[in-house]
């Protein structure tokens, strides 16, 4: 392949991409527009016409900031590939230092910085401006930035050293570098799955043994009904930050454990609290979770294999604006650079498939609400999903498309229907 035709593709795709994110962007706000002022028939009893009105406000407010977002991201990453961006920067390294393993990191950290900082403006309106508006944010600038500094640090303290050994293998195992990287990538991923619930989550928030010995004997119950062993039930602090409602399954082999957003315990009933932890166990059941990381794992595997095949070929880097000697297998800088613009491009070349991983996902949640169902009331998990849509301003009636791109879980008239006719 030509540069001139990589170049050409490149462009094409990434038009591609952003004109169907905008266009399928704004079918969700015609469709929400158009749905705002009648609530669904099946909600009309559980929900008022403001709540619905809310949501649909709400969801419109964040999809108009994301116009912006997506055109943004596009000039952004036209800015670092085309428009010389990253080139500036490779000359700037190769000037400042003379260890390749140093050019390469400074590449790419460099890069995320800068993408960091530009796309910052986007993350504080989205928290201060919209969240606020709608009565869901509780975070404060201190906050906000005590909460960057520790993602730095972690950023550090665990990507820099995987970053290290993974331009180390690129440049040393030869051929087959992409084997050797893919295990420790997951290993890597394994041991963050160990260590996040006791070590890393901890610094975001407060995690607190659940209280309640009546809920506790409950879920207790409902957990050795269903075969589950864990390491605690929590409750986190989630009002800390927001408004916003949830529960969830963290950590791996014996550091499983169960979270709840302290939001959830005060919004919902026990019976309903019964129903959402069911749902949750039925993703454990039916083993989505290992499901999702062998698949995630088996894609990483091609994706590594893909980028070995790109990283010998020339027109690789200059069809994306950079001009390198790929041959030389002795400089870090070409292997950090070939990473760095495979990962950037990706999402302009895989975006037509996203789809098919949002229909795997909503397909589980189908599979765990039919599990909920049969360890509990059908009737206590709709109840308390309508609690959740209405308490997270979540929108009855998203643009079919749209959700078939997006959502990882079934729009709420499918679900509910769902569980009405079990």
């Amino acid at each position: 392949m030509t540069t001139s035709i990589f170049t050409t593709l490149f462009i094409g795709a990434l038009l591609l991409t952003t004109i169907m994110k905008l266009w399928l962007a704004i079918r969700q706000m015609q469709h929400i527009s158009a749905h705002r002022d009648r609530v669904p028939a099946a909600f009309h009893e559980q929900i008022e016409i403001s709540s619905h009105q809310k949501a649909a406000d709400y969801t419109s407010a964040k999809t108009r900031l994301s116009l912006l977002s997506i055109v943004f991201e596009a000039i952004i990453l036209l800015a670092f590939t085309l428009g010389g961006g990253i080139q500036l920067l490779t000359d700037c390294s190769l000037a400042t230092f003379h260890n390749s393993m140093l050019q390469g990191i400074s590449i790419i950290i460099a890069v995320l910085i800068i993408s960091s900082i530009l796309e910052a403006p986007f993350e504080l309106y989205s928290t201060f401006v919209i969240e606020a508006r709608f009565g869901f944010n509780k975070m404060t600038i201190g906050l906000y930035l005590l909460d960057a500094l520790k993602g730095i640090m972690l950023g550090t303290i665990l990507g820099l050293p995987l970053l290290i050994g993974v331009l180390w293998l690129m440049g040393k195992m030869g051929s087959l570098w992409w084997i050797y990287v893919w295990g420790v990538w997951i290993s890597f991923n394994l041991l963050l799955l160990f260590i996040y619930p006791n070590f890393i989550a901890p610094l975001f928030n407060k995690f607190q043994p659940l209280q309640d010995d009546t809920l506790k004997a409950r879920i207790d119950e409902l957990m050795e009904r269903c075969g589950f062993t864990s390491s605690g039930l929590f409750v986190m602090d989630g009002s800390k930050r927001s408004t916003h409602g949830n529960a969830y399954f963290t950590g791996f082999g014996k550091t499983k454990r169960i979270v709840f957003f302290d939001t959830l315990l005060q919004r919902l009933t026990p019976p309903e609290i019964d129903a959402v932890l069911a749902h949750e166990l039925g993703h454990f059941k039916h083993r989505h979770v290992m499901k999702r990381i062998v698949f995630t794992f088996a894609l990483s595997l091609v994706f590594l294999w893909v980028l070995a095949q790109l990283m010998q070929s020339a027109w690789f880097y200059q069809g994306l604006g950079v001009h390198i000697n790929p041959s030389d297998a002795g400089q870090t800088q070409s292997t950090a650079l070939a990473l760095l613009l495979f990962f950037m491009v990706l999402p302009v070349f895989s975006f037509l498939l996203q789809p098919l991983t949002s229909y795997y996902s909503r397909k589980h949640e189908f599979e765990a609400d039919n599990y909920a169902a049969a360890q509990t009331n059908a009737n206590d998990l709709s109840s308390a999903l309508v609690k959740l849509y209405q308490d997270n301003a979540k929108t009855l009636t998203p643009d079919p498309l749209y959700a078939t791109f997006y959502e990882s879980h079934p729009p709420a008239l499918e679900r509910i229907a769902h569980l009405t006719e079990i």
